[in-house]
């Protein structure tokens, strides 16, 4: 019945073609006009084509779910507001001059803040964060990968670089024989 409810919700914001009580943010007539509302971010978000009837201006706006806040504990025992905005800048920063779509990287952005929030967890150490990125951004672009595990695990030297990329081809070739653990450990002698 929750659901039903909430579809219905749903239904009647998308309906509301009329005018309401938003400022343009042109010349700040107060009754702008909605011309075109429609879901995003998987129903979690509605975006708004507005219009205002006294300057002609057209606008977008988003009405997102307010959420709890979530925060991150830095290395040093800080914590800070957790930012979509600033993982999706780490991402992007990571894949620059590669060929990945920024699409990929929003939804491997949303995918990690939605796994966070399921746990309903109020705080999360940023190195589960990090290895949700590293688990996650091979998949997507290896060179992306060591970029952002350059940063991610403050490589020091050329050999701690060399290191990570045959923890990454270990992991690609356990994945290709069926198996998805990370053992980075001495291998056992086949009997």
């Amino acid at each position: 019945m929750g659901e039903e409810f909430q579809e219905l919700d749903i239904q009647k914001i998308l309906a509301n073609e009329g005018v309401n009580n938003m400022h343009c943010p042109n010349c700040h007539e107060e009754g702008t006009k909605v011309i075109d509302s429609r879901p995003i971010e998987n129903g979690t978000a509605i975006r708004r084509r507005r219009s205002c009837p006294n300057c002609g201006f057209r606008f977008t706006t988003f009405e997102r779910l307010e959420r709890q806040p979530l925060l991150v504990i830095k290395k040093d025992g800080n914590r800070q507001e957790f930012s979509r905005e600033k993982l999706l800048r780490g991402l992007v920063r990571s894949a620059e001059k590669r060929p990945v779509a920024i699409e990929q990287l929003e939804d491997m952005t949303r995918e990690i803040e939605s796994e966070i929030r399921q746990t309903g967890k109020r705080e999360i150490p940023s190195e589960v964060i990090g290895e949700m990125v590293m688990d996650r951004l091979p998949n997507v672009d290896e060179i992306s990968y060591i970029r952002y595990a350059s940063v991610y695990r403050d490589f020091k030297d050329a050999s701690v670089f060399l290191k990570e990329i045959e923890e990454l081809k270990k992991k690609q070739q356990t994945e290709t024989e069926g198996q998805t653990s990370f053992d980075f450990g001495e291998e056992e002698p086949n009997d």
